[in-house]
């Protein structure tokens, strides 16, 4: 108990836990997007389990520090283009296509007028393939995140087992928060975007923003998450103006009906 009495201790969790809610709002995003395309009723529970699994996959690979920090050793060289690539950069730039792929894939089928979500169509997708799809894309954020904290927290040559324990313990704690943060705010936010669908398209730009980002990460072209947060951030200030301004329009329109009668 003593270590949660250390405030260095208590500073670097809550560095930790801010950090990690952060890195889980694009796995927010992408859970609640593919859950859109089942039943109503499973959505919640596709929720659920996509945090669920991603709260698992961040804690195994914790768990696994020696072998993740060798996915940061080089692994083979691109002869065309003469760049050395490690397997985190494989797998940054495999869930960074994918995510390219979904988000263009779905932004072309609202422009083509698609809906996914309309029940006279049915569902048209099982839980299981986006259950698959999301345990795919889990691993790909789980990896960058732990890769993270590690760097933030862990000292995986510390001599002293009990120290490498404690870092471990802040780890896991605060990957534990930041789940439980999620888990309470993915059914909100999804009910969210569901009355206002403008926002649909937003988090599919998002996503396709961010398999972007993925991509060049992968290539270790580095781009600061501080840029691409804050310009998320401007766009949803963007849309809720907009979302101001249609409500507004729809006041005016009703009351002159009102007085007319």
């Amino acid at each position: 108990m003593e270590i949660l009495l250390d405030p260095a201790v208590l500073v670097a969790f809550a560095s930790l836990v801010i950090l990690e809610i952060i890195l889980g709002v694009d796995n927010v995003i992408f859970i609640i997007v593919l859950s859109d395309k089942l039943p109503e009723h499973q959505r919640p529970n596709a929720r659920r389990l996509g945090i669920g699994m991603a709260l698992v996959s961040r804690i195994v690979l914790l768990f696994s520090i020696s072998w993740i920090m060798s996915l940061t050793q080089p692994a083979f060289t691109l002869p065309i283009l003469e760049h050395t690539l490690t397997w985190r950069d494989l797998v940054l730039l495999l869930g960074g296509l994918f995510l390219v792929y979904k988000a263009t894939n779905e932004i072309h089928d609202r422009i083509e007028g698609v809906d996914h979500t309309q029940a006279s169509k049915g569902p048209q997708v099982s839980m299981f393939v986006v259950i698959t799809q999301i345990m795919l894309l889990d691993l790909v954020f789980s990896l960058d995140s732990v890769i993270t904290a590690v760097g933030m927290i862990a000292d995986p040559t510390s001599q002293t087992a009990l120290l490498f324990w404690q870092q471990l313990t802040i780890m896991v704690s605060a990957v534990l928060v930041a789940t439980l943060v999620m888990l309470l705010a993915a059914n909100p936010i999804a009910e969210f975007i569901g009355r206002h669908p403008t926002l649909k398209m937003l988090a599919f730009s998002f996503l396709l923003l961010l398999g972007m980002v993925l991509i060049a990460e992968g290539f270790h072209f580095h781009v600061p998450k501080g840029y691409i947060y804050a310009a998320m951030a401007f766009s949803i200030l963007v849309e809720a103006l907009n979302m101001l301004t249609r409500r507004n329009r729809a006041k005016k329109r009703i009351q002159p009906t009102a007085r007319s009668h």
